[in-house]
């Protein structure tokens, strides 16, 4: 009988933020992901990088900003630089992890670019905060380079459009390595955003959110099931307020008609939401769980978490 496939989408507690803290919050995620594989699900993980890259984007441009000779670092490769660190760490975790548990399957870390469309509303309208707080002079030095910047209550800092995920270009090879029941990290932050230009990918200067990025994988793999790992146990209405309700259950269109209402919040909830609803799509098979990651196994044998379907 053929293994149930699942995307993972680990949320910023599955990773902590300094080098130290990812040692030992990647070890705790592989044992999560480690119960997943026993129970015999075939499992494909994708995860945040928000600290991360931003970390790596202001120490590079601090680097040049000390030595100007050295050409500046897009965004782009900052990406893959936090998909090649991040994916190192928590490979080498769930290796070790199933080792210990007697299973051996090879684990590995896919460099994942992302197409994005050059003509994305949100290229008009950039929002998402990168890199390291400037003075004014900086932040007037930074449009000048045709940067976008914003001020915020610590100072000036940059900020970058947010598209949407239209077709992952590992996909071929990702695919390829699940089939063969081996685990696989890809995606990464959303993956490397890029830019279509004949046969060439040129990086964008852009971040895509990484819920809807995950979201793309688990539809274009065809999963069995979306996970989204986060802060919380359920999906919850009026959330942090007196008549706050977790929900058990969720259908698309009650997801949808919250939506309207302003019940999720942007930057957190939302694109959890908007991501599980693209995943699921018209089928009537598919689900997709919200819940904490040290609930994960719980949630898929039905005990908690809120799931998601049509």
């Amino acid at each position: 009988m053929r293994k149930k496939r699942i995307v993972i989408a680990l949320g910023h507690e599955a990773l902590g933020t300094t080098l130290p803290e990812q040692k030992v919050a990647t070890g705790k995620t592989a044992k999560a992901v480690a119960d997943l594989i026993e129970s015999d699900y075939q499992v494909v993980i994708s995860h945040s990088n928000g600290p991360q890259v931003g970390m790596i984007h202001t120490a590079m441009s601090e680097f040049c900003r000390l030595y100007p000779e050295y050409t500046k670092t897009p965004m782009s490769v900052c990406s893959a630089m936090s998909q090649g660190y991040i994916g190192y760490d928590l490979q080498n975790a769930i290796r070790t992890e199933l080792l210990n548990r007697g299973i051996y399957k090879t684990v590995s870390t896919v460099l994942t670019q992302v197409c994005v469309d050059p003509y994305d509303e949100a290229f008009y309208h950039p929002s998402k905060i990168i890199g390291r707080v400037m003075t004014k002079e900086e932040a007037l030095e930074e449009e000048k380079k045709g940067n976008h910047v914003v001020e915020t209550p610590q100072g000036y800092r940059r900020i970058v459009a947010a598209p949407k995920p239209m077709n992952i270009v590992e996909i071929d090879a990702i695919r390829t390595l699940s089939d063969a029941d081996q685990v696989v990290i890809a995606c990464g932050g959303g993956g490397i955003p890029v830019l279509t230009q004949n046969n060439n990918l040129k990086g964008a200067s852009a971040v895509i959110e990484k819920d809807l990025a995950a979201g793309k994988l688990a539809q274009m793999l065809n999963a069995d099931m979306f996970v989204i790992l986060t802060g919380e146990e359920k999906v919850c209405l009026n959330y942090k307020k007196p008549d706050q309700k977790a929900l058990d259950v969720l259908t698309v269109g009650e997801a949808a008609a919250y939506i309207g209402e302003g019940q999720f919040e942007e930057g957190t909830i939302l694109p959890k939401i908007q991501a599980a609803i693209e995943f699921i799509g018209d089928s009537a098979v598919k689900t997709a769980v919200i819940t904490k990651l040290d609930k994960s196994k719980e949630a898929l044998e039905g005990s908690t978490g809120t799931v998601i379907r049509k």
